[in-house]
């Protein structure tokens, strides 16, 4: 069974889920559902003018609820004095409940038929073609009138969902509006948030529709915010480096050193007492120049990268002075550092944070992780998810929410696909989904920089969802401040991103 989502994740509902908590509050709460539609089709008609202050507006209307929404934004545009064209993709006539009761309540000129002629001149669309309900592909007059949708130039404004996108998964099967904003009412839905989803919902703008607190329904996703910092544990006046927890870093090879470096130093900034970086030991001098206030441990090699042989002083490392494994960081695909990566892997008995190559040497043998005694995360951008699934890159494109679930599921490790839209997918199925906004960090080696903060998280005692969800909060926050200390997004390197997390640790501005 799921676990309810921390309090401090904003939920985000699926179709289902959103489904129960109208029906709870029509049926249990009284409030009819004609109300509920009102004030979902006004706060529709504020956005609309929000996007559109002036000029015609049209509207094209489904057959069902999304379609009533619209019929509601057109009544009360047209009263304030805005032309407004009513277009219609199914037969008004066949129209049921408040949908019917709001078509019949519109002023003026009655729905004409869907038209792409019906577009022209308008100053902004809106779409109330599909709503939450819908999965899969649209079918071929609607997915007409979609891609006409989009071929108009005006803005469009969607309706709960851009028609086309699956509510609960962010799903694009078929043609999808791409709106620039999106009014979607009582709460946030999984699939505008979640890719290929979220790039088609613009600016996402929620609407109080009047639905009442305490409806029984227990969402499993949520959106990550700076709550997630809730429980992250700052240092007191009796702390010590050993209170504030150990990490060992294993990777490198020639050519790669910089990773190591970097996943060792994001780790002491985040927090860590004190950083071990387990490497060749053919290059250990290197390390020792790069980190000075890291440790440096160097293990059996063939000459630039790790073999089998040095994972015999991982585990005894870790045995001994416990703390959190980072694994992979420029680790290398050699034969022999992939067999180092996969006997670390199942060996060590404290948490591990699994990167790069150590998630590659794990491609198609995810269920290996299973035995693990202690708890692990995964840190696998679409590529590498792609690799552990067996699955081409295009699948996880396609279905992230999906591929990251199988993903936990499989390894009964916590998955971290990364991205705009980061997901911790839990194998239980609590999913943490980050808010993105940060493209300061598609950069070479903002992954290492991350896997060191959630090394520290886990270190310092958070637990392991926790850790996963506030690091990425806080990866995502540094990468925000080091683009405005630099003037903008481009010019940042993974060492600017180190430098502001500090900055991101001040737990009471949270």
């Amino acid at each position: 069974m799921t676990e309810a989502i921390p309090g401090w994740l904003d939920p985000l509902h699926d179709a289902a889920g959103m489904h129960a908590v109208d029906r709870w509050a029509i049926e249990e709460r009284g409030i009819p559902g004609v109300e509920l539609m009102e004030r979902a089709g006004a706060g529709l008609a504020r956005l609309v003018v929000d996007v559109a202050p002036e000029g015609e507006i049209a509207i094209v209307c489904g057959g069902g609820n999304n379609g009533g929404d619209g019929y509601v934004a057109a009544r009360l545009l047209r009263q304030e004095g805005r032309e407004v064209r009513v277009l219609a993709t199914a037969d008004p006539a066949r129209l049921k409940g408040d949908a019917a009761a709001n078509r019949d309540r519109l002023p003026g000129d009655g729905p004409r038929p869907f038209t792409p002629d019906g577009l022209v001149g308008a100053a902004v669309i809106v779409d109330a073609v599909l709503g939450t309900g819908f999965t899969g592909a649209p079918r071929e007059d609607v997915a007409a009138a979609i891609a006409a949708i989009n071929a108009a130039p005006a803005p469009v404004v969607a309706v709960d969902i851009p028609s086309g996108v699956d509510a609960s998964t962010g799903m694009v099967a078929g043609e999808a509006v791409r709106a620039v904003a999106t009014a979607t009412f009582a709460g946030p839905k999984a699939g505008l948030w979640i890719h290929p989803g979220k790039a088609h919902a613009g600016d996402v703008v929620v609407v109080d529709i009047g639905i009442p607190d305490g409806a029984p329904v227990t969402p499993a996703m949520g959106l990550i915010g700076p709550g997630a910092m809730a429980a992250y544990p700052s240092r007191g006046a009796a702390s010590t480096k050993f209170e504030s927890g150990h990490v060992l870093v294993a990777g490198g090879s020639r050519g790669l050193t910089g990773a190591v470096c970097l996943a060792s130093m994001a780790a002491m900034r985040a927090g860590a007492g004190y950083v071990t970086a387990c490497v060749p030991g053919a290059l250990n001098d290197i390390f020792e120049v790069k980190l000075t206030e890291v440790m440096s441990a160097p293990l059996p090699d063939d000459g630039a990268a790790h073999t089998e042989l040095g994972a015999d002083e991982v585990v005894e490392r870790a045995g001994q002075r416990g703390g959190v494994v980072v694994l992979g960081p420029g680790l290398g695909r050699t034969d022999g550092a992939l067999a180092f990566a996969q006997r670390v892997a199942r060996e060590v008995e404290v948490p591990l944070v699994l990167d790069a190559d150590g998630l590659n040497a794990h491609a198609g043998r995810l269920e290996d992780l299973r035995d693990r005694r202690a708890p692990a995360i995964l840190t696998p951008h679409g590529g590498e998810l792609a690799r552990l699934l067996e699955v081409g890159s295009d699948d996880v494109r396609a279905r992230r929410l999906e591929a990251a679930r199988e993903g936990a599921r499989r390894s009964g490790a916590i998955l971290l696909l990364k991205g705009d839209d980061t997901i911790v997918a839990e194998p239980e199925g609590r999913v943490g989904v980050s808010r993105g906004g940060s493209p300061a960090l598609a950069t070479a080696g903002t992954g290492d920089v991350l896997s060191g903060v959630l090394a520290a998280l886990l270190a310092r005692g958070m637990h392991p969802f926790d850790a996963a969800c506030a690091g990425v909060f806080l990866h995502a926050e540094a990468g925000r401040r080091a683009a405005l200390v630099l003037d903008g997004p481009d010019g940042v390197i993974a060492g600017d991103v180190i430098d502001e997390l500090p900055h991101t640790l001040d737990v009471e501005r949270f």
